[in-house]
């Protein structure tokens, strides 16, 4: 083969097996040694890089590591935040997004590529924060955590009023001083960091926390939630539009009053809110009423209420003196009754002394008829007549001897059909265990338990066995156990 190259000298030319030449100084290397020295200098050369490009591809895998793609118009290039660092994020990226990454360029020899080692992620500018913005506004809006329907209204004098902020800022004296002048209520701060990478977990925490309140626990439930900080720049604000404060807010028992920033900051807390104040002060204002606006309404309800009590009486005593005008005069309304009341206390003299003299009439007649001896004559003539009485008493005795004769008549005829009567004559009488005649053997092993009567006492008894068919046979008989008494033969 080699005479088909003249002119290559005879070390350069292709060989079947590889040899070592006089002279050669690059021995053969693995692959594995080529990749390790094309990761070390990739290392050393770009040990520190910034780049800049919008995500696309990213994923969250379960052992916390994060993959992604940083692109541009003409390239693009992968990268990988390790589980320290994504946790330290400030944002959560989703693709889309314009980012700037801080890391190391290193290689992966598994799949002979280079990739970006991201230590830091950062929005890369206000363009790229209010894109994410927007895009996470979008997609909360969607699962209708913005919706009005959900918005409740706010109590009208709430007894406990709840502050998620922070407690060293101007808000809390704010928000006290302006319920103080308004009206006094019972405040319950809840400390948080308001601006921050632990901002956001600490105000979602708190929210849950207020609604997790038992209403009569040791540590009162607020009534109403105030959720709030001063002004700032959108990165100041950033905490109250993370997802997790939001859901908080959303999902919260308790209506929620958000007042983040000033007047003209809007932040996706205040969408969650079931009404957003533009101040701490004006939430303040609007979590309770005036208390002197109020006792001023409450003595104008007075004196209305007084008004129309004493309107109400003076036209009550209008109508009664209009009805008073219709009823005839007390004197023309009894003066019928009057005269003849009149009329009978002079008739009644005259009648009981008429009615006196009749009854000495009636006394004096009748004492005539009352003398002594007419009493004596009437007392000898009634014991004469009791005296040619006669008593016996043979037709007594004689019916009482009729009766007694038809009484043994039907004591005979009960005696015969005393049930008793025909166990004299062997006879047996069945019953069940507790109470009831039994006529028949089906009916007897349906009953199991048994009391045989006999003439001089009753025995207890069992069924034993099922029904035979008949037989050419004796029929079977059914084995009766006495409690007190010897065994005997069935009877069935």
């Amino acid at each position: 083969m080699n005479d088909f190259l003249p002119g290559v000298p005879p070390s350069d030319r292709p060989r079947l097996l590889a040899e070592e030449q006089p002279g050669d100084n690059a021995p053969a290397l693995s692959v594995s040694e080529l990749s390790g020295a094309l990761k070390r200098t990739v290392e050393d050369a770009f040990g520190f890089v910034r780049v800049r490009g919008e995500i696309s591809g990213f994923k969250r895998h379960s052992s916390g590591h994060c993959y992604l793609s940083l692109k541009d118009e003409r390239a693009c290039i992968d990268g990988v935040v390790w589980k320290g660092q994504a946790a330290a994020l400030r944002f959560r990226p989703e693709d889309g997004i314009e980012v700037i990454a801080t890391g190391k360029l290193t290689t992966f020899p598994g799949r002979s590529k280079y990739q970006i080692v991201i230590d830091r992620m950062e929005l890369a500018g206000q363009g790229a924060l209010m894109a994410l913005l927007d895009q996470r506004r979008r997609q909360l809006a969607a699962e209708g955590l913005f919706d009005e329907e959900r918005k409740r209204p706010l109590p009208f004098m709430p007894r406990v009023i709840g502050v998620v902020t922070s407690p060293t800022g101007a808000v809390i004296r704010d928000i006290l001083h302006r319920l103080a002048d308004r009206c006094p209520s019972h405040v319950i701060l809840w400390p948080v960091a308001v601006q921050g990478d632990a901002a956001a977990p600490q105000v979602a925490r708190a929210v849950r926390g207020f609604g997790a309140l038992a209403p009569d626990g040791p540590i009162p439930r607020p009534d109403l939630l105030i959720v709030g900080r001063g002004g700032g720049s959108i990165e100041d604000l950033w905490a109250f539009n993370e997802e997790e404060v939001v859901r908080a807010i959303a999902e919260s028992p308790i209506p929620v009053i958000s007042a983040v920033g000033h007047e003209t900051d809007t932040t996706l807390a205040d969408f969650a809110a079931d009404r957003r104040a533009p101040t701490p002060t004006a939430a303040a204002e609007m979590a309770v009423p005036v208390r002197a606006d109020l006792a001023h309404h409450v003595r104008e309800l007075g004196a209305r209420a007084e008004r129309l009590a004493r309107r109400y009486r003076e036209r009550a005593d209008e109508r009664f003196e209009a009805v008073i005008d219709r009823f005839p005069s007390l004197d023309g309304l009894f003066a019928g009754q009057q005269q003849r009341l009149d009329d009978l206390a002079d008739r009644l003299p005259r009648a009981l002394g008429q009615r006196l003299a009749h009854a000495r009439s009636d006394l004096a007649h009748a004492a005539g008829a009352l003398r002594p001896a007419l009493l004596d004559r009437k007392y000898e003539r009634a014991a004469e007549r009791l005296a040619s009485v006669r008593l016996s008493d043979r037709p007594i005795r004689a019916k009482i001897d009729q009766n007694r004769a038809a009484l043994d008549q039907l004591w005979r005829l009960a005696e015969q059909l005393h049930p008793d009567r025909p166990l004299q004559r062997g006879y047996v009488r069945v019953e069940r265990r507790g109470g009831g005649v039994l006529t028949s053997t089906a009916a007897a092993r349906e009953a199991a338990l048994l009391t045989l009567h006999f003439a001089d006492g009753a025995v207890d008894a069992r069924v034993d066995g099922e029904e035979e068919r008949p037989q050419p046979r004796p029929p079977a008989r059914t084995k009766t156990v006495a409690e007190d008494a010897p065994r005997q033969q069935k009877l069935f």
